[in-house]
């Protein structure tokens, strides 16, 4: 029996105020009077009406809220009502606690074809046609994972409500194992099912298997040796775990003459000679062998990192893409080692420009639209505050850019810090081994059709045949109970000798990684509890549904596991065991539907040397008479640079993420009393420990467009100086490499990679910053049509994220970054030159003249030497505590950073270009050129001769004072007043960009 129950608000509901003014902002002003929500929870299960009314009872806020059973009418008037719900199979986590509840309330447990699915209902009052309200409809729901459903107010009166509908999977295939024909296969044969995946029975095609011919020929040649045609599972599994996703192929290959691949040879070989010349100062425990790199925090813990990207899946469904990459990232920690528990969470946006309403699409025939910026953008914020959140992790650190090369696909990186003991159960902890006899044990979720192809969907570029199927929505709950379950209790009982996350490639990846540990595994495909019955084997053997860990059991400690995981709400499921037969092994039903080499599906890909051509681009020059009219109002043009988007506050990212949970925040992600974003937070993960931990990044896409090299250099530099200027040391500092690239099998792209990757190493050496992990994405490009129906490619511009963390001795021994006292001195540190090359400024004076943005050519270059020795002088100025505040210098130059800093203390400034060290042809461009190296600094008057003593051998200047109003003034370098603002105004410019989102 099917029952409804809708919860409707007594008192003014918040949600349909902000779901109001959601569509006024699209168009609707003065049009719509009245908004009204039902959340609506279908159960689909034997229960009595008195079961029913004790679980409204329980669904409902008894002071503000009402529950309805059956199907609800207002007793208000409205126009329209919008049913939207999840469509069958994807992942409802409000419905998986609801059932949850309603079987700890009434003390039954839900038969396997029983079920919760929520809704919810969307009543209008207003004057609008059946085309505003597909309109409407369409702005609330992604088709590609829910229901949308629409009534009149006639209808629903007519039909006596919406009516039930239970979104319950029904698979009417019969689950089978296939043969599939490669022996005798052509190339073409071969290249197709390569690209467009094995054929089913209807002639449809499976999905994308990601492998060119080069792969497939080397799987077509094992195979001839074994005599027989690979199981659809076999080949499944090949291509999940020969992913460019997974195995890294393109930094793995050969590339030119550089044998060992770009790894190898450059972020590699630059970790391990900074760690052979740091010698017993190493402050690197676990790089590149685990889910995260590891770095020594005190002597009892280790701290780990790991950052990923989301890129593929946040583009078709934003909220599903951006949670299971929180949540992915966080199990990234949980497999650590023995287990790390997440303490902190970080995120970065790459988005094309919210107001783009291009319209694309994936199909030739203007079908499957994509997702504009401004949905993408709100679905991908959604998604990090609820995994975030809801797993109770603080989210302090990130950033959000915008460029219209972002437009087709966006970039999505979310990351977390992990502390973990270093001893646990009387073993090191960051030591792992599956043993010969281990259970294999599969923790969390359950599977389903969620999560299909993911890997290998997101190792090409994103066209007409990208599936649906490859996204997952995460469930944070879940995933609580199975993080606190191993964290906080298993792993120090010592109960299992290994653990990995179930992500890329689900359980063929995690089970055959762990399995290189022992030599071989065994697994019963048919033990795998599922979310549903009728899945094919290949599916239970790919799927990336999510909240699932895979962990090696030793089978005399699997009881009181067992127990253990069933006490806390985990299922635990013995799936196989671990083996040192050098094979693979997988059977359905009692019969083998794998049985691979491990060495050949680890090692088997062939490699596939990579040529490159580079030619660094020439851009025009801004026009001289443009410039010198830019010159004329540089006040008009500070408050235009403030408030660009790439500049402009995203206070309304940060404050919708906690990042006060866990009690750990030092320096937060909004600071001053002009709530400024910060580049750098500082987190206490030990509460009774005043050490903490420094994060920060640097990312210049725009600087691509001319030279890769210094593209990566100002990158590297940036993240380590924003660290820098909040109290880090260089002698504790590690790097992570992010990189984001297009068109990889293109030889210009990868000469582009290969200079970015080489100014990795260098730059890494220079400063003694060893990488301790890193993640790349290689095929970030869009093929679709544009609203005309032409074809068009959008490729992100070559991007590398550099995100940077560091150990603090002493939190109290940190600088935030706005100023503190009238009349403190104003220093900057460092020279500034005319590099303006990919600047914002340069952007702002093109898009003002002539609709379009200048690039120019004079990309700013790193002196890591010069720098390196300022951020050293630096560090100790901080340590005596001289400094009353520090901003670091990057995107908007000078007059940035000291806007940024007087608007965080809402204090004017009285600033002279006099004395500016560098060498600069302008006022504008002496304050908005991007010259790295720089940082400004405010300095009581006392502190003056102790903070120049200390600061001496570097070139730096005392430019100005803070003052005791609110006016903002600027001297350009003849002594003329070139800007006379006030914080008010600055403060205006710099909110209100982004206020309305």
């Amino acid at each position: 029996m099917t029952h409804r129950l809708a919860v409707v608000s007594k008192i003014p509901d918040a949600r349909a105020t902000t779901r109001q003014q959601h569509l006024e902002n699209l168009g609707f002003r003065d049009r719509i009077y009245h908004v009204l929500l039902a959340d609506v929870y279908t159960i689909d299960a034997c229960l009595s009406g008195s079961d029913i009314v004790n679980i409204g009872a329980m669904l409902a806020n008894p002071v503000t809220e009402i529950a309805h059973r059956g199907d609800y009418i207002p007793d208000t008037f409205f126009d329209w009502a919008i049913e939207i719900g999840f469509r069958p199979g994807v992942t409802d986590n409000v419905a998986t606690t609801v059932r949850e509840g309603i079987e700890d309330l009434l003390r039954k447990q839900f038969a396997p074809d029983e079920g919760v699915y929520t809704s919810q209902v969307t009543f209008l009052d207003g004057r609008l046609s059946p085309d505003d309200i597909r309109t409407i409809a369409a702005s609330l729901a992604n088709p590609l994972i829910q229901r949308i459903h629409v009534k009149s107010s006639y209808e629903v009166e007519r039909d006596r409500g919406m009516g039930i509908i239970v979104p319950r999977v029904q698979l009417h295939t019969e689950p089978r194992v296939d043969s599939v024909a490669i022996l005798d296969a052509t190339d073409d044969n071969l290249a197709r099912i390569g690209k467009q995946g094995i054929a089913n029975a209807d002639g449809s095609r499976r999905g994308p298997l990601a492998l060119d011919l080069t792969y497939m020929k080397a799987i077509q040649a094992y195979f001839r040796v074994q005599g027989r045609n690979p199981t659809d599972v076999e080949l499944e599994a090949i291509a999940q775990t020969w992913s460019e996703h997974c195995h890294h192929t393109i930094f793995a290959d050969p590339i030119d003459d550089i044998g060992e691949g770009l790894f190898k040879r450059y972020i590699r070989r630059a970790t391990e000679e900074i760690r052979k010349a740091r010698g017993e100062t190493d402050l690197c425990v676990s790089v590149f062998t685990d889910n995260s790199g590891a770095i020594g925090f005190d002597e009892k813990h280790l701290l780990t990192h790991k950052v990923e990207t989301h890129n593929s899946p946040s583009a078709l469904d934003p909220f599903g893409g951006a949670i299971t990459g929180i949540v992915g990232v966080n199990r990234d920690t949980i497999g650590f080692g023995l287990g790390a528990k997440p303490v902190i969470n970080t995120f970065g946006f790459c988005f094309g420009k919210p107001d783009d309403e291009r319209q694309l699409y994936r199909g030739s025939e203007r079908t499957q639209p994509m997702l504009s910026p401004r949905r993408i953008m709100d679905g991908v914020v959604a998604g990090v505050n609820a995994g975030g959140n809801c797993s109770g992790i603080p989210t302090p650190q990130g950033f959000v850019y915008f460029d219209d090369d972002y437009r087709g696909k966006p970039l999505v990186f979310v990351g977390t810090v992990g502390l973990i003991p270093r001893e646990s159960a009387g073993k090191p902890s960051y030591e792992k081994k599956a043993r010969p006899g281990d259970y294999i044990v599969m923790i969390g979720g359950r599977v389903g059709k969620d999560g299909i192809h993911g890997a290998t969907f997101s190792s090409e570029a994103m066209d007409a045949g990208s599936p649906a199927t490859a996204v997952q929505i995460g469930d944070p709950i879940t995933q609580k109970k199975l993080s606190d379950a191993i964290v906080k209790e298993a792993r120090d009982l010592g109960l299992y000798t290994s653990i990995t996350d179930n992500g890329a490639g689900g359980l063929s990846c995690s089970v055959a990684e762990m399995a290189k540990e022992s030599g071989g595994c065994s697994v019963q495909l048919d033990a795998i509890p599922t979310k549903y019955p009728g899945l094919a084997p290949w599916e239970l053997w790919i799927s990336e549904s999510q909240e699932r860990m895979t962990l090696a059991v030793p089978p005399e400690k699997w009881e009181t596991f067992a127990s253990l995981m069933h006490q806390r709400g985990v299922e635990a499921t013995v799936i196989g065991a671990f083996t040192n037969s050098g094979k693979c092994v997988v059977d359905y039903c009692g019969q083998t539907i794998m049985d691979l080499d491990m060495d050949f599906l680890h090692n088997g890909l062939p490699p596939r040397p990579m040529k490159t051509t580079y030619t660094r681009s020439i851009h025009e020059e801004p026009p001289i008479p443009i410039l010198t009219s830019a010159l004329e109002n540089i006040t008009t043009s500070l408050h235009a640079m403030i408030g660009r988007l790439n500049i402009a506050s995203f206070e309304f990212i940060s404050t919708q993420y906690d990042h006060e949970v866990q009690g750990s925040s030092v320096l937060k992600p909004v600071q001053g009393r002009g709530r400024v974003n910060a580049d750098t937070t500082i987190t206490r993960p030990v509460l009774d420990s005043p050490k903490g931990v420094v994060l920060s990044q640097g990312i210049h896409p725009l600087y691509s467009a001319i030279d890769t090299y210094s593209m990566a250099a100002c990158a590297i530099d940036t993240a380590i100086r924003n660290a820098v200027a909040a109290g880090a040391d260089l002698d504790h500092l590690a790097l992570l490499d992010n990189f984001c690239w297009c068109s990889s099998n293109e030889p210009e792209r990868l000469g582009q990679l290969k200079a970015a990757a080489q100014a990795c190493y260098d730059y890494a050496i220079a400063y003694g910053t060893p990488f301790i992990s890193g993640k790349d994405s290689m095929f970030n490009d869009f093929k679709g049509f544009d609203e005309h129906g032409n074809p068009i490619k959008i490729s992100v511009p070559p991007t590398l994220l550099i995100s940077s963390i560091g150990v603090i001795d002493d939190v109290q021994k940190t600088v935030s970054l706005d100023a503190k006292v009238a009349g403190d001195l104003v220093y900057v540190i460092g020279e500034t030159h005319d590099e303006l090359g990919g600047s914002e400024y340069y952007a702002l004076v093109g898009e003002q003249a002539q609709g379009r943005r200048f690039i120019g050519n004079t990309v700013p270059r790193v002196d890591a030497a010069k720098n390196k020795r300022a951020y050293a002088a630096l560090a100790h100025c901080i340590q005596q505590g001289l400094l009353a505040s520090a901003q670091s210098i990057h995107r908007g130059g000078l007059a940035v950073a000291l806007a940024k800093t007087a608007i965080g203390g809402e204090l004017g400034m009285d600033i002279s270009l006099e004395n500016l060290p560098g060498t600069v042809s302008r006022d504008d461009f002496a304050l908005y050129a991007e010259s790295q190296g720089r940082i400004v600094v405010t300095i009581a008057p006392e502190n003056k001769a102790r903070f120049e003593e200390t600061m001496r051998g570097n070139r730096f200047a005392n430019i100005g004072v803070v003052r005791n109003d609110k006016q903002f003034t600027i001297h350009g370098r003849n002594k003329s007043t070139i800007v006379a603002t006030t914080i008010d105004s600055l403060l205006y410019a710099y909110k209100t960009t982004l206020a309305g989102y």
